[in-house]
């Protein structure tokens, strides 16, 4: 079970930034430097990143072509308002939605992670489980991650019993589920096809 959990790291691990989100974060990762809010941005893009992981209904009205660009900008400037977004990131979400590029926004956010962290020679990684990792699961996690990213991984751990067991791996814009709860629901699905 090891080497198939390796495996599928590696895949986890391979962002693939998109030409527009990278070129876009890369400009905020320099506005963020040069104005000396480094922090504060990774803060607000942390935070947005979250929102938009977790909200499928956001990223779709964003994509859509049946929203225009005013009511796209109006729920990022009442999104970004509620988190208290830094006067540069509300900016920067402006520019992208004026761009026409709303849609691309997630992957912009993304992007900047990966370009932080990589600045940094880390990555970020967070990692859910039905019962807390032993300290010996823990540090076998952090070198199979390691080993698969070849950098230095930051790993943020939460349990969730709802997921009854395995594993769920974020690192950037990639996800693996290897939990029992998904793969139960994918087994309710086919019988129901069957």
């Amino acid at each position: 079970m090891r080497r198939k959990r390796r495996a599928t790291v590696t895949t986890v691990s391979n962002v693939i930034m998109s030409e527009v989100g990278e070129r876009y974060a890369r400009a905020l990762l320099d506005l963020a430097q040069q104005a000396g809010e480094l922090k504060s941005v990774q803060a607000d893009v942390d935070a947005l990143g979250a929102i938009f992981s977790e909200s499928a209904d956001l990223a779709e009205t964003l994509s859509s072509p049946l929203h225009g660009e005013a009511e796209k900008a109006a729920v990022l400037s009442a999104l970004t308002d509620r988190l208290g977004a830094r006067d540069l990131t509300c900016k920067f979400i402006a520019v992208a939605v004026k761009n026409g590029r709303a849609g691309d926004i997630s992957a912009m956010l993304g992007a900047f992670s990966v370009l932080t962290e990589r600045m940094r020679g880390a990555v970020s990684a967070r990692v859910i489980t039905a019962d807390a990792l032993a300290p010996a699961q823990h540090k076998d996690l952090a070198a199979a991650l390691k080993s698969a990213l070849d950098l230095d991984v930051d790993i943020h751990t939460e349990v969730r019993p709802d997921i009854l067991g395995g594993l769920i791996v974020r690192v950037g814009s990639r996800m693996f589920d290897s939990s029992l709860h998904t793969k139960l629901e994918g087994l309710r699905n086919t019988m129901k096809e069957a």
